[in-house]
């Protein structure tokens, strides 16, 4: 028994240097070295504070949860926390969609509600198309971009609020809309958060 333990305990130490420290050290480095910014979170910082993430959605929202219209809003989140709490959403501890099936009645009438509250918003026709992912949360719940028709559609608003020429945030989103991936999946985004600080480095 002796002679099978042995060489057994000797494979477990080997193994557990190899893939417990070696390679994950091994791995951190390379991605510290090579890819910093994207193994730390793609984190954004404004006077060495940290605001948010590139990859995280985030509510533009006052204390109430009610829409701040000098800023552009992200599509609906599903990661939504108990009632006082994270009641805009964007809980990345929360992060899933709401699992409703799209003849579920709740989620219709979730739907027709922000449609609504969306031309409204937005001054829109109570007969305008408004963008699917104004209106629908993403799977994660947690989508840092809408589309570029759902950011032409608010910059009218942002820009009466903020006074601002709209040709200017036109070419604000322009600037931040992201390609397709790999030029074929997808379609055009606008990472929402960068959109909003360009838009207050305007003011600085």
């Amino acid at each position: 028994m002796r002679r099978q333990l042995r060489p057994a305990l000797l494979m477990l130490l080997v193994f557990t240097v190899l893939t417990g420290i070696a390679y994950p050290l091994v791995v951190t480095g390379i991605a510290q070295t090579g890819f910093a910014d994207k193994a730390n979170g793609s984190l954004i910082k404004r006077g060495g504070t940290i605001v948010g993430s590139h990859l995280i959605g985030q509510s533009f929202t006052d204390a109430k949860g009610r829409p701040l219209p000098q800023y552009f809003q992200s599509r609906p989140s599903a990661a939504v926390g108990a009632a006082g709490t994270t009641t805009a959403g964007y809980d990345p501890t929360l992060s899933s969609g709401s699992n409703l099936g799209p003849t579920n009645p709740k989620l219709l009438t979730m739907v027709a509600d922000r449609v609504r509250a969306y031309r409204t918003l937005n001054g829109l026709r109570p007969n305008q198309a408004v963008p699917v992912d104004a209106v629908t949360s993403s799977a994660s719940g947690l989508d840092p971009d809408i589309s570029l028709a759902n950011a032409r559609l608010q910059a009218p608003r942002v820009a009466r609020v903020r006074r601002l020429g709209l040709a200017t945030v036109l070419r604000l989103v322009e600037d931040h809309r992201s390609g397709r991936t790999l030029g074929v999946l997808g379609e055009t985004t606008v990472n929402v958060l960068s959109l909003n600080l360009a838009l207050d480095a305007l003011r600085s």
